[in-house]
């Protein structure tokens, strides 16, 4: 008897802690979608995330003006990104523009911290305001509301994203220095989880974005090399043709002569036999 009444008290308990958990795990899961954080990123399939602990971050190495250049821009970028995400979580009434400005805010202050950091390594002095573009974007985005600002606030950001992540590039492939190295691969990973962030907000203007220059316009004019070689060649190539064509002129007229000296001088069989 004590059994049964233990069982049955304890089975409405159980269902409520299933219902909590299958609760929790739609919320998570909601929460999830809407925030993408770095640490929780998972490549496809046989895609590979780059090892970032295997770069060392000692400030060893020269650095270059276009390596301070760099670094500057990534502070520039946290301090205008952060408040724009700020504004976007405040003005927009979409929640996916909402969770999207949040995060991009907090990523930005993530990045912005190791930024700091690299500059303070490399005694790289950073600014500590926007520059004159970005107050004007910051601007731009307070005067608008509703679809308007999430089209501002999504447009000027991705756009802004295209034009740092081939410098970002630049950068990690030509330092000598191992910190700026570290920060731009670190940069990179950033600047992409941002441009998808920005991207699943579905109203992109990709027409609006520059396109790439086409290949032909890299190729346009031959390497120096090139140059170099097919002029020592035309140089060779002009005084042999005038030759050739100066003995075969010769031969031409040698052998036309010769045929017309043959036909006027008489046989030495018939001017023999005249003579007598």
């Amino acid at each position: 008897m004590h059994s049964g009444v233990l069982g049955s008290s304890m089975l409405p308990h159980q269902r409520t802690i299933i219902r909590r958990r299958r609760l929790w795990a739609t919320v998570v899961a909601a929460m999830s979608l809407i925030l993408l954080e770095p640490r929780q990123a998972r490549a496809d399939p046989g895609v590979p995330l780059p090892p970032n602990g295997l770069l060392s971050d000692r400030g060893v190495g020269v650095v270059s003006e276009a390596d301070r250049d760099f670094v500057v821009k990534v502070r520039l970028a946290g301090l205008w990104e952060i408040p724009a995400g700020d504004m976007a979580r405040r003005k927009s009434d979409d929640p996916r523009i909402r969770g999207i400005g949040r995060e991009i805010a907090r990523q930005h202050r993530v990045l912005d911290k190791l930024d700091r950091d690299a500059a303070k390594k490399l005694r790289i002095k950073l600014p500590d305001d926007p520059n004159a573009d970005q107050q004007g974007w910051l601007a731009e985005m307070s005067d608008a509301s509703g679809p308007d600002f999430d089209q501002i606030y999504i447009d000027r950001l991705r756009a802004a994203h295209g034009k740092i992540f081939p410098a970002i590039a630049t950068i990690r492939a030509s330092t000598r220095n191992d910190s700026v190295r570290k920060l731009a691969q670190q940069a990179n990973q950033f600047v992409m989880t941002h441009m998808t962030l920005l991207e699943s907000s579905g109203i992109v203007d990709y027409a609006a974005l520059p396109t790439a220059p086409p290949p032909a316009a890299a190729n346009a004019k031959s390497p120096p090399t090139n140059r170099v070689l097919s002029a020592a060649t035309s140089r060779v190539a002009t005084p042999l043709i005038f030759v050739v064509l100066v003995v075969g002129l010769f031969a031409l007229y040698w052998t036309i002569r010769r045929g017309q000296q043959s036909r006027r001088r008489p046989s030495r069989r018939y001017g023999g036999h005249l003579r007598r």
